[in-house]
């Protein structure tokens, strides 16, 4: 499990100290950074803005694992925002992690220590959420109805989306950053011509599948987001080399200065930013690869990016109100479209719903928002895996939910929600590890009663049972004659009964 209580805050009764705030934590592989900010009849102001320098990225040795000194670097920040955030409740801010903790072999563990010092749960999101919600910032701070290119070089990916105004038509993530691709070929602190070619051909391996799909005919601008973009925009525009605008001529400017210095301390450029000295090389050879490959004659530097899409984002979180209302959370568009891709019966994925939504709100009134919306995510796609085989098909769901790409949701979500799927049927055990957390419980029982109420995939009315929680038992009721009217769901039940008294942590009762 990545956290052993993935809604770990509530808002208190007094209410949040700052209640027209939001803010936004981005993760990086090279940097973490913590946007403030507010948006008032649609406009965005921001409040606050940290960065520090972490080297996450750096942090990860030979074997995938993340070194205890870069822990202690990331947890240190984390300490620091978190001093920031007093007075936020927890929906007011989204912490999200990228590339290195994507990678990285002991996340878990890192995570459990991340969220107990920030005190808020942390987002692991994949690459194409990543460049999703680079792309809303950019779009939603600088927008433009002509079709676009936009780039971002982290630490240890690089991220591409084509896309026209506030809508991205493609987006991809590549393990290829200007950490990473420095620790490889210039480690050492020398910068040769060997070194450059060779970290441009492995930048171009890495890079190459996406040639026709990025192609210059397919856009009329193309727009760098967040640190090295920035970075080597600033380096230029102090050297006077252009504007700040980047182009091929002014990147091999660049790279004779850094064959010129010969090693990355005696580098002396106006603009260029301490912390980002190490890294610069494995970035312009990026940028050089992009330019050369992809015809982008100027590039020019974005006003958005990842930090300020997770907020954009959030915000419309906020204004979504349920999994089947004209909401804006584009992870409810997500859940429908996986439904029609799997062709899921929608008709008895809606009757489930319902049942296990109304049983959850008699047992757990009080449960977060998060938590109600991913057992309402769990019923709709808990036959998915029925696609692949009607035989065990609970595991596929969950297998694909722990494994897919869906806008709006983090790895860490979708795997919570997979482990609810995955234990919608058949013994406990295989869900164990997330038993020792109260409100997966609760999800789970009211998922599995909900299966057991609608399994003639029938009509059903979602009255008919009500579950209260008494102490360490859960009391099932029903109207006068319905149990006898019903002999086959009660036949199940004594059978459901009968299992969470052998292995579950609650006692099922009638």
């Amino acid at each position: 499990m990545e956290s052993p209580d993935p809604h770990p805050a509530r808002p208190s009764p007094a209410g949040p100290r700052w209640p027209g705030q939001l803010a936004a934590i981005d993760m990086g592989s090279n940097s973490f950074r913590l946007e403030i900010g507010q948006l008032i009849g649609g406009r965005y102001r921001r409040v606050d803005y940290l960065k520090e320098t972490v080297r996450l990225g750096a942090g990860l040795d030979t074997n995938g694992l993340l070194t205890d000194e870069a822990a202690v670097r990331g947890l240190a920040c984390l300490a620091r925002f978190a001093q920031r955030l007093k007075g936020f409740e927890a929906p007011q801010v989204r912490a999200v992690a990228t590339q290195t903790l994507r990678e990285a072999r002991n996340r878990d563990d890192f995570l459990a220590r991340a969220q107990a010092t920030l005190g808020l749960p942390i987002e692991v999101i994949s690459g194409r959420e990543e460049a999703r919600l680079i792309y809303a910032g950019v779009a939603r701070l600088q927008p433009s109805d002509v079709p676009r290119l936009v780039v971002d070089i982290g630490g240890r990916s690089t991220e591409m989306i084509l896309g026209v105004a506030r809508k991205p038509l493609r987006a991809e993530s590549f393990q290829v950053g200007s950490v990473s691709l420095s620790l490889k070929y210039f480690a050492d602190g020398r910068f040769t011509e060997a070194a450059f070619r060779q970290a441009q051909i492995a930048a171009g391996a890495e890079l190459e599948e996406a040639l026709e799909p990025f192609a210059a005919p397919h856009w009329r601008e193309a727009l760098g987001s967040s640190g090295t973009v920035g970075a080597v925009s600033q380096l230029l525009a102090a050297s006077n080399v252009t504007d700040g605008s980047i182009t091929p001529e002014a990147l091999r400017w660049l790279m004779e200065q850094c064959l010129r210095a010969g090693r990355v301390d005696k580098l002396a450029l106006p603009g260029l930013k301490e912390e980002r000295r190490a890294v610069i090389a494995g970035g312009i050879a990026i940028l050089y690869t992009l330019a050369t490959h992809f015809d982008i004659g100027v590039l020019r530097p974005a006003r958005g990016a990842l930090r300020q899409g997770v907020l954009f984002d959030l915000d419309e979180r906020r204004h979504a109100t349920g999994l089947h209302q004209d909401g804006h959370d584009i992870r409810d568009a997500s859940v429908r479209e996986m439904q029609r891709r799997f062709m899921v019966d929608a008709q008895q994925a809606g009757r489930v719903t319902k049942v296990a939504q109304r049983l959850y709100a008699s047992a757990q009134p009080k449960a977060g928002v998060e938590a109600r919306r991913e057992l309402l995510w769990a019923c709709a796609l808990h036959e998915i895996g029925m696609m692949i085989s009607h035989h065990d098909h609970h595991r596929h769901s969950a297998y694909v939910l722990a494994h897919a790409d869906a806008a709006g949701f983090s790895q860490s979500q979708l795997r919570r929600v997979g482990e609810l799927v995955l234990g919608q049927r058949g013994g406990l055990r295989k869900v164990e590890s997330a038993l020792v957390r109260e409100d997966f419980v609760w999800q789970v029982l009211c998922l599995r009663l909900a299966i057991i109420k609608c399994h003639a995939r029938g009509e059903v009315s979602d009255e008919a049972m009500r579950l209260m929680p008494d102490g360490n038992r859960a009391e099932l009721s029903f109207p006068p004659g319905w149990r006898e009217a019903h002999p086959r769901t009660q036949h199940l039940l004594d059978e459901e009964i009968a299992l969470w008294a052998r292995s579950g942590p609650l006692r099922l009762a009638l």
